[in-house]
């Protein structure tokens, strides 16, 4: 346990995120109210007009005092990033540790980068800021900066007033894999559901031919859990009334994550071609067979394969793979065997996920038993990972980060030019307005003013019961949004 007395409420979170960073697998506490010194690390910041004193001791011994200027607290984001300035400095001579994101706490550190090159500054003054006022390595600000550029140029073309970007979630998988905290529940299960479920989804698309019919329809995403845990037919029927209810013609790109492989089959990746899905993903995650089989994938990479080869005689010609760096036990050489088979393959697209230690998940019931040195993540692996990708031909297109991320990283997609996931950047960007169908899934209102923008959103509750019983209060809470 690690206490924080923090003198100013209002910069807790930031606290707490920022400590979070440099010791991921520890409970942190902070408070705005003085606390009973424990054992191990005590960190007191005081705040005042225009400094603050940080002090970090190991129980009643003192080890780091920090009096720093942090310009006048009325500047409230200047006197923030000021303080996490000096509080990162604190803790960085305390543990020996340097965070490549630096103070950088939030999960999307790209649009930065973003912001700035489209007001016209340079490429170098960007990065300098990046460096200068988040103490970021420059490798970090550097692929935030490239990815900014791609961004930016792929999104171009998108309607971001007058349109739109759809999700479906389908909340269903074969199984419930050790490091998931989606809304996600076995069909096994929830069998007798699954009509019931696909008819609440056709009242939201009918909301939503109802209402968005003067507003362009940009991508549409399926995601999950699996949706190819439905059957062929069920898939052909629920996209097939989405597409006779919704005018489809401006659409740019069609995402089902197909994912796993044991729920891939042939009659599926027909229907999916046959209705006009441009993107679909088949998720290794891993190729060595016996992660695979620790996480709760009851799938071969053998099977992984085969999937993707089923979809590539198809004719699928944009095809994704996700997978996870810092899964339980394996080290370097497990990734590099993995991507050097992704590079085999030639996927379309990568997507590398830094393995994220979510509370809601059953990884942290085995990190308790196996302890946490068992996940392993390092700059040297994200480079490797960097590197064969851009041999492959993919470049990074998009970023986005996540608390208690493994090795205090990032995730990255990497795409061939003209392959790039475009649901996904809109997701990270927020600045087209989402709507979301489906048990769990949250839909997000962008209103543009100017140049500027803001973001409400609205949730559908996330048991698939629950969702089935109250949807027509969920249809209703997307009507509201809309009249704000």
């Amino acid at each position: 346990m690690i206490n924080v007395k923090c003198s100013e409420d209002n910069f807790i979170y930031d606290v707490h995120s920022l400590i979070k960073a440099f010791y991921p697998d520890e409970d942190v506490k902070v408070s705005s109210v003085d606390m009973e010194r424990g054992e191990g690390i005590n960190i007191l910041i005081e705040y005042h007009p225009d400094h603050c004193d940080i002090e970090i001791c190991e129980n009643d011994r003192t080890i780091i005092s920090k009096n720093s200027d942090v310009s006048d607290i009325a500047d409230r984001p200047l006197y923030k990033n000021n303080l996490k300035k000096a509080l990162y400095e604190s803790l960085s001579k305390y543990t020996g540790k340097k965070l490549p994101w630096g103070t950088l706490t939030g999960i999307r550190p790209t649009k930065i980068a973003v912001t700035q090159i489209e007001k016209g500054i340079s490429d170098d003054e960007v990065r300098r800021y990046y460096k200068d006022v988040y103490l970021t390595s420059y490798q970090k600000a550097d692929l935030s900066i490239e990815i900014a550029h791609r961004e930016i140029d792929i999104l171009s073309s998108i309607h971001y007033d007058e349109g739109y970007s759809l999700y479906i979630g389908i909340p269903f998988c074969p199984t419930t894999c050790l490091y998931c905290s989606f809304t996600s529940f076995p069909r096994s299960i929830y069998e007798k559901k699954i009509n019931e479920y696909i008819q609440c989804l056709k009242k939201e698309i009918d909301h939503v031919a109802d209402n968005f019919k003067d507003k362009v329809l940009d991508s549409v995403y399926i995601g999950g859990g699996t949706p190819t845990t439905l059957t062929a037919d069920e898939l052909r029927y629920l996209i097939s009334y989405l597409k006779n209810r919704i005018d489809m013609s401006g659409v740019k790109e069609f995402t089902v994550e197909a994912g796993r492989a044991d729920s891939i089959t042939e009659e599926k990746l027909i229907a999916l071609k046959e209705l006009g899905v441009t993107r679909i993903s088949v998720n290794p995650q891993t190729f060595k067979q016996e992660t695979l089989e620790l996480i709760g994938r009851r799938h071969t990479v053998y099977q992984v394969i085969e999937a993707y080869e089923l979809a590539r005689k198809l004719g699928f010609d944009n095809i994704n793979m996700d997978l996870i760096v810092g899964l339980p036990g394996e080290k370097y050489e497990d990734v590099y065997a993995t991507m050097q088979k992704v590079k085999e393959l030639k996927p379309d697209s990568v997507t590398v996920h830094s393995l994220a230690i979510k509370r809601a998940s059953r990884l942290n019931m085995w990190i308790e038993e196996h302890g946490i040195e068992c996940i392993t993540n390092s700059d040297d692996i994200m480079d490797m990972t960097y590197n064969i990708c851009n041999e492959m031909g993919l470049g990074a297109y998009y970023l986005y980060r996540q608390k208690n991320m493994s090795g205090n990283f990032e995730n990255v997609g990497y795409a061939r030019k003209g392959k790039e996931g475009i649901y996904n950047i809109l997701i990270m960007e927020e600045k087209q307005s989402i709507v979301a169908l489906g048990a769990g899934t949250v839909t997000k209102r962008v209103f543009h003013e100017g140049d500027n923008y803001r973001m409400e959103r609205c949730d559908n509750v996330k048991d698939v019961n629950l969702y089935i019983e109250k949807i027509d209060e969920m249809i209703d809470r997307k009507r509201r949004l809309w009249l704000t």
